[in-house]
């Protein structure tokens, strides 16, 4: 398949912003939810919001969507997370341990956004379809829960191991509790369901959604009245649509943009996200370790930040990279297992296919200076770019051979163990590259078994080491995240580097 640059319409970036963006200009008509005039700045009108990722499965929590719906004020789970990756109380008030393997919830008093009240019940119906879910959500698949009710206010719940990262996982978005009306024919919606500030009332396919203010949440009433969603993969339409008054709200501006758009509506911050290039290592060419390390040899980071990110990204370090701070002093070098083919080797080799996505803008541009890099090393590349929504099931059934993708490595637990156990041991739910290694395995289980935060940090990033020296990934480098919005009109957006909020009861205009 050729690249996005190829299958695009040629159309000027103005005009395909203009196109995307018509519907979402003209949806407000009034300041009390139902619509408003468009433009206008006034406390209590509706917030026009452009998102990268469309909905990949029909809003389900158990997938990448239930961070979209968490982005959204939308959807809450038991706990949340402070700045610094700590729980918080969200739909419990308090916890504590009971052993190794056991801990007690207490619930607050809250209803759902259809008008029935949270219980314990309610609570264990929706760990337990997050359970049984196919696949499983990521933040589960290096533990399982078993919940019990034992009385009206608390529920109890037991891993199967140890685990006392247990308070952060509650707060993953996919572990988001939801009415009983949301489990029906098989299917999961959470639309009218769950119980944040905001409730989902339409979703239109994976072009846009609308949210209305819910007004019986137990904490602080939303200031905004309800959004108006529209789901824009195109980068520079997203920019353009904030610059031209379209949106109030733009998710992840191109760093291409930035300059343009000038410091008033450029946000930018640290994160947690790495951009990698995962490497199959079950199938086709790099199933030879050989032929992954010469692939790890042909990428110039430094190329990439300067290129691409125009130096609005930090050169790879690693798995872990600033958005993990602590990594940096506890870090270890790899030593890597196979010396790398000659270029005489890899020349030998058949086509490889290289896939990434549009919703980051700047992806499609790094497959293409990645492809350079290795085809300089002797490798044959084709590319694949389309939309994450149509990629992500081929990436995971490895039909590719290598995969370039940003991850945040904090977004499951705010415990980049999580992220290692899901994307590189035997039995991980996101394990792109399909490593299988037993001694990967046992490093990230001493790691994930640890209490104490200093030796996890240490065993966390002896795992990171051992990753990395079977080359299933090569760091490409860290991104900065860059968030579009009128610091002089819009107030109240989160800036988060766990990328778990944006949209908040407090972000209004004015």
């Amino acid at each position: 398949m050729s690249t996005p640059r190829n299958r695009r319409p040629a159309l000027p970036a103005a005009l395909l912003a203009a196109a995307l963006l018509v519907p979402l200009a003209t949806a407000c008509s009034s300041p009390d939810g139902s619509g408003g005039t468009g433009g206008g700045t006034s406390a209590g009108q509706r917030l026009r919001v452009v998102m990268a990722f469309p909905p990949a499965q029909a809003m389900s929590p158990y997938g990448d969507d239930a961070v979209t719906l968490s982005r959204l004020a939308v959807i809450e789970g038991l706990t949340a997370l402070d700045a610094d990756g700590a729980p918080k109380p969200a739909l419990a008030t308090s916890w504590k341990r009971d052993n190794d393997r056991t801990w007690t919830f207490t619930l607050r008093e809250a209803r759902f956004q259809d008008g029935t009240k949270l219980d314990p019940a309610a609570v264990a119906r929706s760990l337990r379809a997050a359970e049984k879910a196919s696949p499983k959500p990521r933040v589960l698949s290096d533990t399982r829960l078993t919940v019990a009710t034992p009385d009206a206010g608390t529920v109890r719940i037991t891993t199967a191991a140890p685990d006392p990262l247990l308070p952060q996982r509650l707060a993953n978005p996919s572990l988001t509790i939801l009415s009983g009306a949301a489990y029906a024919d098989g299917r999961v919606n959470p639309a009218g369901h769950a119980t944040g500030p905001f409730t989902l009332t339409e979703v239109n396919g994976a072009v846009s959604a609308t949210l209305r203010r819910n007004d019986t949440y137990w904490g602080a009433r939303a200031k905004a009245p309800g959004a108006d969603v529209r789901f824009v993969a195109d980068g520079t339409a997203r920019a353009n649509a904030l610059r031209t008054g379209a949106a109030d709200v733009a998710e992840y501006v191109p760093l291409s943009q930035a300059p343009l758009l000038g410091d008033g509506l450029v946000h930018e911050f640290p994160s947690a996200r790495t951009n990698g290039l995962s490497l199959n290592t079950r199938h086709g060419v790099f199933a030879d370790p050989a032929m992954r390390a010469a692939a790890r040899e042909a990428i110039d980071s430094a190329a990439l930040v300067k290129g691409v990110y125009e130096g609005r990204a930090d050169t790879a370090k690693g798995l872990l990279g600033p958005g993990v701070p602590w990594a940096a002093a506890d870090r270890t070098a790899p030593t890597h297992r196979a010396r790398a083919a000659s270029k005489e080797q890899v020349a030998k080799t058949g086509e490889i296919v290289l896939a990434t996505y549009t919703n980051r803008p700047e992806l499609p541009e790094v497959a293409t200076v990645v492809q350079q890099q290795l085809t300089a090393r002797g490798f044959t590349v084709k590319q694949v770019v389309r939309d994450y929504a149509q990629l992500e099931a081929d990436a995971l059934a490895g039909k590719f051979d290598a995969f370039i993708q940003a991850r945040n490595t904090l977004l499951d637990t705010a415990d980049p163990v999580s992220y290692l156990a899901s994307d590189f041991t035997c039995d991980g739910s996101f394990n792109i590259s399909r490593l299988c290694d037993e001694r990967v395995d046992a490093a990230v289980d001493k790691a994930a078994a640890l209490a104490d935060t200093d030796a996890r940090h240490r065993a966390g990033t002896a795992a990171e080491a051992d990753i990395l020296g079977t080359d299933a990934l090569v760091p490409l480098l860290h991104e900065r995240f860059v968030q579009g919005y009128d610091e002089s009109r819009v107030h109240g957006v989160s800036l988060d580097p766990m990328e778990r909020t944006l949209i908040t009861a407090d972000t209004r205009l004015g």
